[in-house]
């Protein structure tokens, strides 16, 4: 008869910790904490340094910060001010001075302290008539030789949920590291820690919520932080293991002649970083393992052409194929671009995208379901169940960063498992791919095309504008097209991400397109784009401007995919500031193209 294993300790019930009982158990689960277990791994989101103890006479000379005191409780006493306020304050004095410690409408406080107690105090020093601290943070010392908690050491400040309160939790976490730090095993070799130089776990839980100095706490971080990229990693090693190993993909026949001829058909050269992404697809996409693999390019390093070429491998074997953008227009250009080049080797493309009139989109998805359309172009709308594939072999995802994890994966599972190619041009370090796209085989596009010219970024002043637009007009009187982007539309907008900025403070795309026609460049063709125009006002406008009927384009963040304008030599950024650093990468590769 087997006997039951026994519990281990750090899987009990956290509300059997020292400290908490079944009231703060429900508050602890409001943060995901059930077990000792959990409640050892919720590290603090920061520590603040309440070591150095400072002569009460020294604080006075810097009110509104922070410092920690230690001294005698002289008096301690309960009054009501004149609004009817309650109010606890304690006389804590040492052999410089006094200072007074003020709780309000906590009352039964009193009953915690006697006079004469040594103590410990950490808040905001207020200069009033009197120096006084501001419901400190405070602990009472019983023995110097007891370990404080609160104050007097490097204290740490963790997350928390209502109704919690940072001095309970610190001590209910205080206790459970003290009484189940012994049960922790580590996982880790001790060669391989040492190796390494990594702090072992039962010391690095314990430095990381209550270090002794800060060398103890950086290496408790490091030793932490290490077994979160670890488990990653092993996460994601099983799961490309079972791609590699087991997973059933979709053998494709690879027709030399006919990629050959395709490249001879491109009015350019490919690079050779370009042919050495295209050789790994074509093995990947041979083999019985389905392909998983990250694209990474700089905007206008022909990551496109490439994802042709896989197409073109899919179509080869009678299968279909899906790229899915992140927006219309850059699902259009793609859709342009793949008839463009691939229509003449019997490559049939098909858009679809949600603007579409129903009975047009109801057409092509009978096309897709029948299996005649090769390659289907499209946004959001391939997620749509109704969306069925007769034989999907390949699926591209551009701008993969764009989507969410739920997105990426529904449109994978339209088929029993694709070869998928992820694209970004968003710059990441090889490192960083690695760790968070530690499933996918990567390959780096890292040449731009023979005669591409680098782009150059200025910064100007506002004092400086009128700088700026010479600038502009003269690269038009060149023949050049100008890009001028905008964080809001109109300026009634409110601007994302911040409560108390005024609309008012921010140039908006509507009002400054007005200024330019009629002010500031009454004599050059000016155009609008921004997300509220419909897509056929959108899509004349961007044609208009692609067949340099539009000198200056002003816009708004829709410009960041899928428009690509050669003859565009300057884009100008108004409030820079308000875009994110992928937001201006991606911009910034809208020019230079030529």
């Amino acid at each position: 008869m087997d006997l039951p294993r026994p519990l281990n300790p750090l899987d009990k019930s956290a509300q059997y910790v020292k400290g908490v009982g079944p009231a703060k158990f429900k508050l602890l689960n409001k943060l995901g904490i059930k077990t000792v277990r959990d409640l050892l791994f919720h590290f603090p989101r920061r520590h603040e340094d309440r070591s150095n103890f400072l002569p009460i006479s020294e604080i006075k000379h810097s009110p509104g910060e922070f410092h920690t005191i230690k001294g005698i409780i002289r008096s301690s006493s309960v009054f009501k001010t004149k609004t009817k306020i309650n109010i606890f304050q304690l006389a804590v004095s040492d052999s410089t001075g006094t200072v007074y410690a003020v709780w309000f409408n906590q009352p039964y406080m009193k009953k915690y302290f006697k006079v004469g107690d040594a103590i410990i105090l950490y808040g905001k020093v207020n200069q009033y008539k009197r120096l006084q601290i501001n419901v400190p943070e405070y602990e009472i010392i019983s023995n110097d030789d007891d370990p404080t908690i609160h104050a007097g050491r490097i204290v740490p400040v963790y997350p928390l949920c209502e109704n919690l309160r940072q001095r309970m939790l610190r001590s209910a976490i205080y206790s459970c590291v003290d009484e189940f730090s012994v049960y922790i095993q580590d996982y880790l070799p001790e060669a391989v820690r040492k190796d390494q130089r990594l702090m072992d776990l039962k010391n690095a839980i314990s430095g990381a919520h209550f270090p002794k100095d800060f060398q103890v706490l950086k290496d408790a971080r490091h030793r932490i932080v290490f077994d979160e990229f670890f488990s990653l990693q092993a996460a994601l090693a099983l799961k490309k293991a079972h791609i590699k190993l087991k997973a059933k993909g979709w053998p494709h026949n690879i027709e030399k002649e006919l990629l050959a001829y395709f490249d001879k058909s491109l009015p350019f050269n490919l690079t050779q970083a370009q042919k050495n992404a295209i050789d790994r697809i074509k093995k990947d996409m041979s083999s019985i393992r389905p392909m998983h693999r990250l694209l990474q390019g700089e905007v206008g390093s022909g990551k496109t052409v490439v994802a042709m070429h896989a197409v073109v491998i899919s179509m080869q074997s009678g299968w279909q194929s899906v790229v899915m953008a992140p927006t219309e227009m850059l699902a259009e250009q793609h859709f342009a671009s793949f008839n463009k080049f691939l229509s003449q080797f019997g490559v049939r493309a098909g858009l679809l995208k949600s603007s579409l009139p129903v009975k047009e989109k109801s057409a092509v998805k009978n096309s897709i379901k029948a299996g005649d359309i090769d390659v289907v172009v499209g946004t959001h709308s391939l997620i749509e169940e109704d969306v069925e594939f007769k034989n999907l072999s390949l699926v591209i995802i551009d701008e993969q960063h764009k989507f969410g994890v739920a997105q990426r994966l529904k449109v994978t599972k339209k088929a029993s498992n694709p070869d998928v190619l992820v694209m970004t041009a968003t710059p990441i370090p090889r490192t960083l791919a690695l760790t968070v796209y530690g499933g996918l085989d990567i390959s780096i596009i890292d040449e731009l095309p023979l005669g591409r010219k680098p782009v150059r970024t200025f910064l100007f002043k506002e004092a400086e504008r009128d700088e700026v637009y010479d600038f502009m007009r003269s690269q038009v009187s060149l023949g050049r097209q100008v890009f001028v982007v905008y964080p809001l539309i109109d300026e009634t907008q409110k601007p994302a991400g911040d409560l108390f900025e005024k609309p008012l403070s921010l140039k908006a795309a509507a009002k400054m397109y007005d200024n330019f026609k009629e002010k500031i460049f009454p004599d050059l063709r000016i155009g609008i784009v921004h997300g509220r125009m419909n897509a056929q006002d959108r899509n004349t406008v961007v044609q208009a401007f692609r067949q340099g009927l539009i000198d200056i384009l002003v816009s708004t963040i829709i410009i960041e995919v899928g428009i690509d304008m050669p003859n565009a030599s300057v884009m100008v950024i108004e409030h820079a500031e308000r875009f994110g650093l992928s937001q201006l990468h991606q911009m910034r590769g809208r020019i230079g193209r030529s």
